[in-house]
């Protein structure tokens, strides 16, 4: 009977916990969604409510940008010029914690069409965007993103 007892709660802890990893994944994954459609309309408009205030992002270019008021700064100033219009959708994501508070999304990205200043054209582009996202406060925040593109699309 104690044994019965010992397998019963087992089971019941491990499913909370199963359930719990799942809701997290999704909050998680609903952080990714909400910087793509602020991404597809260019104007970061929602970001103070998914990324945090010492938010950093890397560009593909290699370009490190800190803080959320110098991140906002930079990427509407390139969605407003050569990424406007420009859209993004997701062909994969994979989620893992690394912590109960951490999280990291390996996330491929499509992208529309878009030209750069210099003439260098980006066509049928492909992007691994890595997105480190904590929870603050009891709320998922998105802490750092990382953009890359992929070879031979």
């Amino acid at each position: 009977m104690k044994t019965y007892f010992i397998l019963f709660f087992t089971f019941l802890f491990s499913n909370q916990s199963i359930a719990q990893n799942l809701r997290n994944e999704q909050v998680v994954k609903n952080v990714v969604l909400a910087f793509q459609d602020d991404f597809n309309e260019g104007g970061f408009k929602r970001a103070k409510f998914y990324t945090t205030k010492d938010w950093v992002h890397i560009n593909p270019g290699g370009g490190i940008t800190k803080g959320r008021d110098e991140v906002l700064k930079e990427v509407r100033t390139v969605h407003q010029s050569f990424l406007k219009g420009v859209s993004l959708i997701i062909e994969s994501i994979t989620i893992r914690f690394l912590t109960p508070t951490v999280a990291i999304a390996n996330v491929v990205h499509k992208s529309s069409d878009y030209e750069l200043p210099q003439g260098v054209k980006h066509q049928n582009e492909r992007q691994m965007k890595t997105y480190i996202i904590v929870k603050r406060q009891n709320k998922w925040l998105l802490t750092l993103d990382q953009n890359t593109v992929i070879a031979g699309n």
